[in-house]
């Protein structure tokens, strides 16, 4: 293998090109950009317009191709474990698509990122220089991990700042920071990220799980748990067959898809609340549809559960388990990650499009064309951009590896926030969901009696967000403000 000479400075050069960004934005299609501000003619909604609109395309951006990873049909646990095994102890797998725990969030990101740092102090001796390639929750985590260990380390970003998919953003358009990746962190015995933003000066709020649910017509109902108990018995009639099938066919094999569309006096059927539990459940939980997710490895299926669900995911899911309540961090995660980055050597702006490896090291090459060599690297791109293959393997990944990237699924969650010069609702209630209608924002928080500012954030997942990634900025405020109209306050 080539192991020739490269400096920070050649890579520096490379990156003022710009070629390295364009070589893999370049065959991607155009998508959306976030809009800070939102002016012009008012759209045909009874909602008044926002002072301000940010909203995201996870899916369109070429270095995500989605919100986070999901147990597709005939994906297993043992996929995940064959994506992180090691190849020929030079190339190591981090990333949420990875993690033994809570893949799909933030702290199984984190876990992925360190698990893989310690495989690699394992194997290395400390005059290796190695890379990691990627500077979001995982990457930097190992990379601080090494670092701390005393190894040379590089970080190579495609992106122009770090991150990933996590996303902060703090401007003058904002009474404070949002995030338009992931909002919040699951509570589990496990995780210790709240307590370490803290410690870092930023805050997280215990966020209650339990929504206030409104009718398209605006009436609050209580939640009817016909819909989740259809979609348990489904899941539990699916653990029983002898191969795994979609949650949409264990609905509809199982004989539980058969439920009334007669509306009671709530104005709301028993179909209308099994879609409620999808819309608001399964499809905010993986970015899927029931069509696509695993009625084996769902969040809630009695199976060995890959716990796929979102980190942010605030439903009440109406089962009998109640999952600690989790935290929504509002002094935000670009702290932590300031910190984990703080004196290791991260270089933006630069696609690794080529690793190859042998017996001696790995060779990288870049989008500019340069190339570096390093004793071993820690791959943490997204599981969409691997299924991309906007990243060559040479020689080839193993057949186990290709397996686990290609059954695996990567699930769609889109955001759109909006800051009001004053609130149009009058609920106290921080977290709200809609029954009936299928509106494409079917979940939305308040923030306003956790902050005291007019600022919601709408979530809109699956097909609906693939349909509405390609649509204006007007029409899709039109959309986000069309589904906030339950909420309007009585004249």
């Amino acid at each position: 293998m080539d192991r020739a000479a490269f400096t920070r400075r050649t890579l520096l050069l490379g990156t003022a090109s710009g070629l390295s960004v364009f070589a893999l934005a370049a065959c991607t299609t155009a998508q959306p950009q976030p809009t800070p501000s939102v002016t012009g003619t008012p759209t045909p909604t009874l909602v008044p317009q926002p002072l301000s609109m940010r909203r995201t395309d996870w899916a369109g951006d070429a270095f995500a191709r989605g919100s986070f990873s999901y147990p597709a049909v005939g994906a297993t646990p043992e996929h995940r474990a064959a994506l992180r095994e090691p190849v020929s102890d030079r190339v190591f797998f981090a990333g949420e698509a990875t993690a033994t725990d809570e893949p799909g969030t933030v702290q199984g990101a984190r876990e992925s990122g360190l698990r893989a740092g310690a495989e690699v102090v394992a194997l290395a001796d400390d005059t290796e220089r190695i890379a990691v390639i990627g500077a979001g929750m995982a990457g930097l985590s190992a990379a601080r991990l090494l670092v701390d260990a005393g190894f040379d380390v590089i970080v190579i970003e495609a992106r122009d700042r770090t991150g990933g998919r996590i996303d902060t953003v703090t401007d003058a358009d904002w009474p404070f920071p949002i995030e338009l990746g992931p909002s919040f962190i699951r509570s589990s015995a496990t995780t210790d990220l709240d307590e370490q933003l803290t410690v870092l000066g930023a805050a997280s709020v215990e966020f209650t799980t339990q929504a206030e649910v409104r009718t398209r017509a605006g009436a609050v109902v209580d939640l009817d748990p016909v819909g989740a108990e259809g979609m348990a018995a489904a899941l539990a009639w699916a653990a029983d067959q002898a191969r795994d099938v979609s949650v949409e066919r264990a609905i509809v094999d199982s004989g539980n898809g058969t439920l009334s569309t007669t509306v009671a006096d709530t104005g709301v059927s028993p179909a209308d609340w099994l879609d409620h539990d999808l819309a608001t459940g399964l499809k905010v939980d993986t970015g899927a549809g029931p069509g696509e997710v695993s009625a084996w490895y769902a969040p809630g299926a009695p199976a060995l559960s890959d716990s796929d669900a979102s980190a942010d995911s605030g439903t009440d899911s109406g089962t009998d388990a109640t999952p600690p309540a989790p935290r929504l961090v509002l002094g935000g995660f670009r702290t932590l990650l300031d910190d984990l980055a703080a004196d290791i050597d991260v270089v933006t702006s630069n696609v690794v499009t080529l690793v190859a490896y042998d017996d001696n090291g790995v060779s990288l090459r870049l989008g500019a064309g340069e190339s570096m060599s390093v004793d071993r690297v820690i791959v943490t791109i997204p599981l969409g951009v691997l299924q991309d293959e906007a990243l060559e393997f040479s020689p080839a990944l193993p057949f186990a590896h290709r397996g686990a990237i290609a059954a695996l699924g990567m699930g769609v969650l889109d955001k759109v926030w909006l800051r009001f010069e004053e609130p149009f609702w009058t609920t106290d209630a921080p977290l709200w969901t809609i029954v009936g209608g299928d509106p494409d924002f079917p979940v939305w928080v308040n923030l306003l009696p956790l902050t005291g500012e007019p600022v919601l954030m709408g979530v809109v997942a699956a097909e609906n967000a693939d349909r509405l990634a390609s649509v204006t900025d007007e029409d899709f405020l039109v959309a986000a403000l069309s589904a906030l109209e339950p909420f309007l306050a009585a004249p």
